[in-house]
C-alpha cells in the first residue's frame, strides 16, 4: 500500500480535505496518514484537533508551528519550525506521498519539506487567483514545488500549466469543499438555532472575515467596519474567530464589545454545523473563500469584504464591498432583501465541479508515478 501523509493546520482546510482523507482511507491501495500542525493545536482557535479525532482519523503526527504573535516576523520563523517538524515526522513516518492544500504557511512549510525530502508532492488548490495578502505568492510557490496538481477548475488548471509544469501532471477534479455539500445530511434550521442560541424571526448573517497578511495593522480597523456594519441592522449574527495570520489578535481583542444580544462569537464549527449555519444565512459576510465555493454552491448570498478574495474565479455574482460601514450595510441589505440578488444565484456556473474532487483525487494517488524520473521536473519551455 502506498503511504499518503496529508496535512493540515487549520479547520477550514481541514473541513475542504475530510472527503479527501475519507476515501484515502477507504482505498484498498492506499495507507492514509494524519499530519496535524498549526491552528489545530492550538486551544486559542478551539483545539480542533479533537474534531479531526472525532471523525475517526487516527493522528500520526503532531508538529507544533504556531506562534502567538501579531508580528509580520511570525509566519517565516512559523515556517522554518514547520520544516525541521515535518521533515523529522515524514522520516518517522517513511512516507511516500505528501498531500497539501491550498497556499497557507503549514502547506508551504510541508511542500518544503516533502520536496527536499525527495517525496511526491501533490498540491490542492493550485492554481488558483486572488489578490490579497501573501497567498497568491505562496500558492503558486507550492505549485513549483508539487509533482501532481490537482485544480480545482479548469481556469486553475491553465494556470498551472502557464507556469510551465507538464500537462500530465495537471488534473482538473474540482473542489473538494463541494463534496460534503453534495452528500450531506444538514443540521434542521431548528437544530442549528438550538445550538447556537439564535432567534430565527430574524435574518441570520455569518460573518467569517480574516487578516490580510500584507496588512496586519490594518486588521482591527477593517474588522471594526464590518461589525459595525452588522450591529446597525435588525440581525442574528454568529462571528466566527479570525485565523492566526498576523493581525488575528487584534481582530480577537475588538469581540468583547460585540458580544451582546444579537451577537455569537464562536472560535472554531464543526465543518456540518458551519454548513449547516451557512444554509440558512441570509447572507455571508467577510472575505473567506467560503464566500466564493461553498456559500454560492448553497445558494447564500455574499458580501465579500476588501481584498482577499479579490481575482478568485467566482461562479456567480458576488457582492463587493470596501472596508467601510455604510457600503457594506447596503450590501448587505440588497444580500438579505433584494429578489434580484437571490436570483442570480440561480444561473450559478460549476466552474469548481460537481462535488466528487475526492474520489477523484484517490483515484489519482493510487496510479501516480512513484519513480525519480517523475520526480525530476522540468519546465515546459
Amino acid at each position: 500500500m502506498r503511504k499518503v501523509c496529508v496535512v493540515t493546520g487549520t479547520r477550514a482546510e481541514y473541513g475542504i480535505l475530510r472527503t479527501v482523507m475519507k476515501n484515502i482511507k477507504s482505498s484498498p491501495r492506499l495507507q492514509l496518514q494524519t499530519l496535524v500542525t498549526g491552528m489545530h493545536l492550538s486551544p486559542a482557535y478551539g483545539l480542533t484537533i479533537t474534531e479531526i479525532e472525532r471523525d475517526g482519523f487516527k493522528i500520526d503526527a503532531e508538529v507544533d508551528m504556531l506562534l502567538s504573535s501579531d508580528s509580520h516576523w511570525a509566519p517565516a520563523k512559523s515556517v522554518g519550525m514547520g520544516i525541521l517538524g515535518m521533515t523529522q515526522a515524514f522520516q518517522m513516518l517513511k512516507c511516500e506521498i505528501i498531500v497539501v492544500l491550498g497556499d497557507r504557511v503549514e502547506a508551504f512549510a510541508g511542500a518544503v519539506a516533502a520536496s527536499l525530502s525527495n517525496l511526491l508532492l501533490c498540491h490542492i488548490h493550485g492554481g488558483d487567483k486572488s489578490r490579497g495578502g501573501l497567498d497568491e505568492a505562496m500558492r503558486h510557490a507550492i505549485t513549483k514545488l508539487a509533482h501532481v496538481h490537482l485544480a480545482a477548475s479548469q481556469a486553475s488548471a491553465e494556470r498551472i500549466l502557464r507556469m510551465g509544469e507538464s500537462p500530465d501532471r495537471v488534473f482538473v477534479v474540482g473542489a473538494p469543499g463541494l463534496d460534503e455539500i453534495a452528500e450531506m445530511e444538514f443540521m434542521t434550521k431548528e437544530e442549528v438555532a438550538a445550538a447556537l442560541n439564535l432567534d430565527l424571526s430574524k435574518p441570520i448573517v455569518t460573518v467569517v472575515q480574516h487578516p490580510v497578511s500584507t496588512e496586519p495593522e490594518e486588521a482591527k480597523r477593517q474588522f471594526r467596519e464590518t461589525l459595525e456594519a452588522v450591529r446597525s441592522l435588525d440581525v442574528q449574527a454568529v462571528i466566527i474567530c479570525p485565523n492566526s495570520d498576523p493581525g488575528n489578535q487584534s481582530m480577537v481583542s475588538l469581540l468583547g464589545e460585540y458580544q451582546t444580544a444579537g451577537f455569537r462569537v464562536v472560535k472554531s464549527l464543526p465543518r456540518r454545523q458551519y454548513l449547516s449555519l451557512l444554509k440558512i444565512s441570509s447572507v455571508l459576510v467577510g472575505n473567506s473563500s467560503s464566500g466564493i465555493i461553498e456559500a454560492p454552491f448553497l445558494g447564500v448570498p455574499v458580501v465579500n469584504v476588501g481584498s482577499r478574495q479579490q481575482g478568485r474565479e467566482q461562479p456567480c455574482e458576488i457582492l463587493q464591498a470596501d472596508y467601510d460601514r455604510v457600503d457594506i450595510a447596503a450590501k448587505m441589505r440588497l444580500a438579505i432583501f433584494d429578489e434580484q440578488v437571490k436570483r442570480s444565484l440561480e444561473r450559478i456556473r460549476y466552474v469548481y465541479g460537481n462535488g466528487t474532487a475526492g474520489k477523484q483525487i484517490a483515484r489519482i494517488l493510487e496510479t501516480v508515478p512513484l519513480t525519480n524520473e517523475f520526480k525530476q521536473k522540468t519546465i515546459t519551455y
